[in-house]
């Protein structure tokens, strides 16, 4: 079993690389294609997996982001992300890992609730964000904020350390474990 490890390539100068995980290939690569337009000091790297873990027989660079995409209108989505994150060394979890939940505007048409997420990204103490990547509008603003963290996880932002990540995505809107 290979095990995905934050820590086994030396980070790659002015170079930041995020892992996009999800089932949804046509949303994955819009959503890629959003982030590569933003502006950014940094050469972007993103690699598209439909699941983990990664075949071992290829070379790729030091991820710095991990990204897992969940369709809340697809139970399949939330499983494959369960999965998936068996694959991922634990070290990944201090700030370079982050759950993005899709679909959220539609909440009447979801089959995974908005708890089952968040009690997702609190138990692996990973920032989460909802979205709804149909909309241009909310796809632009998500690849905006994957952008500025994927810089954070990958060092560029002076005085800011992914450790700190989840901290600074807090919000009071956010309830905690035990009103879940």
């Amino acid at each position: 079993m290979s095990v995905l490890r934050p820590l086994d390539q030396l980070p790659g100068l002015n170079t930041a690389t995020v892992l996009l995980v999800s089932t949804e290939d046509a949303l994955l690569q819009q959503l890629a294609d959003s982030m590569l337009r933003e502006d950014c000091p940094s050469q972007l790297m993103i690699h598209l997996a439909r699941s983990l873990p990664l075949p071992s027989n290829v070379t790729r660079p030091r991820i710095d982001l991990v990204v897992f995409v969940v369709n809340l209108h697809n139970k399949y989505s939330l499983q494959n992300v369960q999965e998936s994150l068996c694959h991922v060394d634990a070290n990944f979890f201090l700030g370079k890992v982050c759950f993005l939940a899709t679909g959220a505007s539609q909440e009447n048409q979801c089959s995974i609730h908005h708890n089952t997420i968040l009690k997702l990204a609190h138990a692996y103490r990973s920032p989460l964000l909802f979205c709804d990547l149909t909309t241009k509008d909310f796809q632009f603003s998500v690849a905006q904020r994957l952008v500025r963290m994927l810089q954070v996880c990958a060092g560029h932002i002076p005085g800011v350390s992914s450790l700190n990540l989840l901290s600074l995505m807090k919000t009071s809107e956010i309830p905690s474990l035990e009103d879940l």
